[in-house]
């Protein structure tokens, strides 16, 4: 016999709940293992439960479902989630993926969508609608291009400057690094900042990441 697939229901909705329970028992090869209302809930009964694939709301009392999956996706356990919402916005699908979720299912389609969705994310895989994954691969070719553009305005010693100043160093720690002053140390910062149209230094440590110049500890 086919081992079923284990199911957490996270929802503030007890009716919605009950109606997702029904609906996926009835299918044969789910068991719903345990029902959360919150997202703190839902960590908690991942930790308790173990469930293959949880199914979680976005919209919650207390920390809501990004944080809850971001949190689960952290635990390490190798349970999956998969994000069913109302919102169709695609500014919600990167935080989404981001958080570790592992695909996304809008409620006014689960009726055909949901099974689909949820045998795909417990194999493994994400589930993702077409005009989503043409989404993904823009946001990654743009922040892409933005990479080699933004680096490329910069000169060999302004990006020395950027990743000393990403790394914490002060304006007189990398004037004696570089055999410069700190005075011109600050001239290269000001005209990278000019250069990126950016205006604080936590905005220079998010740019020196992703171009690679400062590597996440």
């Amino acid at each position: 016999m086919k081992e079923l697939i284990r199911l957490l229901l996270v929802d503030d909705h007890p009716v919605l709940r009950a109606g997702l329970k029904a609906l996926l028992e009835g299918e044969g090869e789910f068991v719903v293992v345990g029902e959360a209302g919150t997202g703190e809930e839902s960590i908690e009964k991942v930790q308790e439960l173990r469930p293959d694939v949880v199914l979680m709301d976005l919209s919650m009392p207390g920390i809501g479902g990004l944080e809850a999956t971001r949190r689960i996706s952290a635990l390490g356990l190798g349970t999956k989630v998969l994000v069913l919402t109302v919102h169709a916005e695609e500014e919600y699908l990167l935080p989404v993926v981001q958080a570790g979720g592992s695909g996304y299912v809008l409620k006014r389609s689960a009726d055909t969508d949901l099974i689909d969705g949820l045998r795909t994310v417990a194999r493994g895989q994400v589930f993702l609608y077409p005009t989503t994954e043409r989404f993904l691969l823009r946001r990654y070719r743009d922040a892409a291009e933005e990479k080699k553009e933004g680096l490329a305005l910069l000169s060999a010693r302004e990006r020395e400057v950027l990743a000393q100043t990403a790394q914490g160093f002060s304006s007189t720690e990398i004037g004696q690094r570089l055999f410069i002053s700190p005075k011109t140390v600050d001239t290269y910062r000001a005209r990278i900042m000019e250069k990126l149209r950016l205006n604080h230094r936590s905005e220079l440590v998010r740019f020196a990441l992703r171009t690679g110049l400062l590597k996440a500890s």
